[in-house]
Formats: C-alpha cells, sequence, structure tokens
C-alpha cells in the first residue's frame, strides 16, 4: 500500500473516531497502524487504546507476528477481554492463544475478565489439536429445527443479527431434536418458499444433502473438501452428526498461505517462526545452523574434487567447466523437487502410487540432460577446440541431470514415508546428491577418457 494511500487512511480513521462510528476495514486500520509503528510509536499505543473494542480484535489479528505481540503487551487485561468478546469464537480462541504466547499471566487475567458461557466456549474450542477441524471451526451458526415453519426461523436470524449475534450468514443449518444435522438450505433458496412451509417439508430434496466434517477430521483433509466441492463454508459435526459449528472460507485461505510459507521457508532451511521475530542474534543462530549443515555438504564435494587433483592439473580446462555440470544438476533437481513436495502437500502423490511421478520426472530429467549434453557438448568443443573434452562434459551433463531428476522426487517422498516434513532437508540432501555426482562423473570421465 502506498504510503499517500495510508496516510488518508489515517485522516479517516482520525475523524470516524471522533464520530464514534468505524467504517474502515480492519485490514486497512492494521495497515496504518503498521506505518505508525515504524514513524512514531507513542501515536502506535495512543490509536490503540482509542480503538473500539468491536474492531480492536480484527485489527489486532490482521497486524504481523512481531507488531500484533508488542501490541497485546501494552494493551490492558480488561480492554483485550473486550475485543475477544466482540470477535467470533475462532478468531477469538486465535486472540487469546496469541496474548498466551506473549504473557501467560496477561492471558490468565484476561480470561477473568471474559464472561462463563463465552470463556467455556473459548477453552472448548482450544482443546482440539491444531491438525483436526475443531481448531478452526466456529459455532456462531444459525440453525433450524425440521418441525419449524420458515416464517420463524427468518423472524428469528432478522431478531438476532439485529442484536450482532450474527454475521456472515448465508445458509440455514436445519437439525432434529437431537441436533443431528439434516440439510444445509442457501438463504436465497430458502426466501422462494411459502413462509408457512416446515422444514420437515423440504428436506427431501436431494440439492439439501449436508456436507459435512468431523471436529476430529485432520485439517489437510478438510482442506481438500473444500476445494474438491468449491465450498464458502463447511458445517462441523460430532460422531453423532450432531451439528458443532463450521469452518469458513477465510480460514481455509490462511491455512494454505501458511503451509504454502512454511514450504518456501523449509525448502530454503529457515524457520518461519524465527523469522518473525526482531531479536537478530536467534535469527543469525538458526540460518547458521542450515549453512553450517550445507558447509558439510559442500566439504565433502571438495574431497570429491580432491580425488582428481592430479587430473585438474593435467588438463585445466576441466577447473573451468565442471561448476557448469553441478550447477546445472542443481537446478533440474530443484524443479523436480519443488514439483515433488508441492504434490505431496496437495495430497496429489504418496508413497504408494507415487511410480508415476518418480518416472516422469526421471523422464524430464533425462531428456533435458540431452538436450544440454549436446549444447554445452559443443560449447566446450569449439571452446577449447578439444571435441573429446566435448564428450565427457556431454556425458558428464547427461547422469547429472538423470541423478537429479530421480533423487529430486525419492528424497522427498523417502522424508515423507519415514515421517518427517519432505520440505525440511530435501534441498540439502539434493545439493550433496548433484554436487557429488556431477563433479565425480565429470572429473572421472575425464580421467578415464583425456588423461593417459
Amino acid at each position: 500500500m502506498e504510503k499517500a494511500e495510508v496516510l488518508k487512511i489515517g485522516q479517516v480513521l482520525e475523524a470516524e473516531l471522533k464520530s464514534g462510528e468505524i467504517t474502515l476495514h480492519p485490514s486497512e486500520i492494521a495497515a496504518y497502524l503498521k506505518y505508525l509503528r515504524n514513524e512514531n510509536e507513542e501515536e502506535f499505543y495512543d490509536l490503540l487504546r482509542r480503538l473500539p473494542d468491536e474492531v480492536l480484535g480484527e485489527v489486532l489479528l490482521e497486524l504481523p507476528e512481531s507488531i500484533k505481540d508488542d501490541a497485546i503487551e501494552h494493551l490492558s487485561a480488561q480492554k483485550l477481554a473486550k475485543a475477544v468478546e466482540e470477535l467470533d469464537s475462532d478468531d477469538a480462541v486465535d486472540l487469546v492463544k496469541d496474548i498466551e504466547d506473549v504473557d501467560v499471566s496477561l492471558e490468565k487475567e484476561v480470561m477473568k475478565n471474559i464472561s462463563e458461557e463465552y470463556k467455556e466456549e473459548i477453552e472448548t474450542l482450544s482443546s482440539y489439536d491444531e491438525e483436526h477441524a475443531g481448531a478452526y471451526m466456529q459455532t456462531e451458526v444459525f440453525k433450524a429445527y425440521t418441525n419449524e415453519r420458515i416464517k420463524d426461523a427468518i423472524e428469528r436470524l432478522r431478531r438476532l443479527k439485529a442484536e450482532g449475534e450474527l454475521s456472515n450468514v448465508h445458509q440455514v443449518y436445519v437439525v432434529d431434536e437431537e441436533d443431528r444435522l439434516r440439510a444445509i438450505i442457501p438463504l436465497e433458496d430458502l426466501i422462494l418458499y411459502d413462509f408457512e412451509t416446515r422444514f420437515s417439508d423440504i428436506l427431501h430434496e436431494k440439492r439439501y444433502e449436508p456436507i459435512a466434517v468431523r471436529a476430529d477430521e485432520p485439517i489437510g483433509e478438510v482442506i481438500k473438501k473444500f476445494e474438491d466441492y468449491d465450498l464458502a463454508v463447511v458445517a462441523v459435526v460430532d460422531e453423532q452428526g450432531r451439528l458443532l459449528g463450521r469452518i469458513t472460507f477465510d480460514d481455509i485461505i490462511d491455512l494454505i498461505e501458511e503451509q504454502a510459507t512454511e514450504q518456501i521457508y523449509n525448502l530454503a532451511g529457515v524457520d518461519e517462526e524465527i523469522e518473525e521475530e526482531d531479536d537478530i542474534k536467534e535469527v543469525t543462530k538458526k540460518r547458521a545452523w542450515w549453512l553450517l549443515i550445507n558447509l558439510g555438504t559442500a566439504i565433502l564435494a571438495s574431497f570429491v574434487i580432491g580425488l582428481f587433483d592430479d587430473t585438474i592439473q593435467k588438463y585445466v580446462a576441466l577447473a573451468v567447466l565442471m561448476p557448469i555440470v553441478a550447477s546445472m544438476g542443481g537446478n533440474a533437481g530443484t524443479q523436480t523437487l519443488t514439483v515433488v513436495v508441492r504434490k505431496l502437500a496437495l495430497g496429489e502423490i504418496d508413497w504408494q502410487n507415487a511410480k508415476k511421478a518418480l518416472i516422469k520426472e526421471t523422464l524430464i530429467a533425462f531428456l533435458n540432460g540431452l538436450i544440454f549434453a549436446v549444447v554445452m557438448g559443443a560449447i566446450a568443443w569449439i571452446w577449447f577446440n578439444d571435441h573429446m573434452l566435448g564428450v565427457v562434459i556431454a556425458l558428464a551433463m547427461v547422469i547429472n541431470l538423470l541423478a537429479a531428476g530421480f533423487f529430486g522426487a525419492v528424497i522427498p517422498l523417502f522424508l515423507k514415508k519415514i515421517g518427517s516434513d519432505p520440505a525440511v532437508g530435501s534441498s540439502v540432501l539434493l545439493t550433496t546428491v548433484t554436487d557429488v555426482v556431477g563433479f565425480f562423473a565429470f572429473l572421472g570421465l575425464a580421467k578415464w577418457m583425456l588423461v593417459h
């Protein structure tokens, strides 16, 4: 967002604070707060305290982790408690967890200032494992009973909306006397029926059959269900099919974004949580650990080169060309690795059905190896006026790209098989393979074919 746009938001916000009616979106207010945090900390803290309770919670959740933590530290337990109570239950749980991460005693104080009913709801949702659907649901749903008239349900919805008890309502969840989910009816369909009709009279229509997930279902499967059925919201039920709540698409988008970010960081050997820290010492320490591992693999590659020092001394051109072989193998391997890790994350492949993907990636790498073997072989021949040197680098290129394609697919699959994150460590292992195989193939062939 441009500076001028942010400053304009600030002007609008100040005017709205005076009028007492906030119309700006929480993300816009968060953008202005981020600007203030860098420009004037005192104004930043002052504005935080002046934000109305009904928008403060949403604004805090829009802030980057480090700024959010700082904001939480400078707000009172009473102010935070009111902000939590204004949020939907799933967002309330997120904010309470953020407060707990900053200061456990502050979180306890906040919970003391929350009403017993809402506190119980937060504690129930917090009890679900983060890998399960229940951890991401909100309990605010609009439900109607099978023996109820449409007219009565709509009247109740009107009242709940007026009281601010419900938001983003697009469907009615129809349940029986035991709260078991029987149907999901869009509001746009509901208004087409005679309002005197009872829900039991329209349950038979197949289009209203509910799509639901269980609270203990892995969140990865829930994400897949959103993708497969193009859902905007999905109902959450217990083992008996009783309605517990719903998961909305905004939470799923956040989860997908988090997973993608985590994969990118892991492939680069950095820790997402550490990178959010302002502590340079901690970030440096974490990155240094991965650099140390890389140093070890580089030493191994150098050791392989050392085995052929006599060959390099007799044929100096080898020193000029050998980084090309390793570099091409590394890049080809990274392409394969990225594709396979992403497919594993999306659940498109696993160890059982990996044969087709493995053959495909290896074949692509082999064909690219042939193409660039011809290109690099010709360049080396012309460059050093030696056709045999061209043959050596061409063969080495094929061997290394073939290895890169094969191991770029196998390494993440193997890590997944043994229960490790395929994004963590794959790049280090692959770099080791392509460097060692590349140097050994190139220098070994050179010693055999060029140096007698």
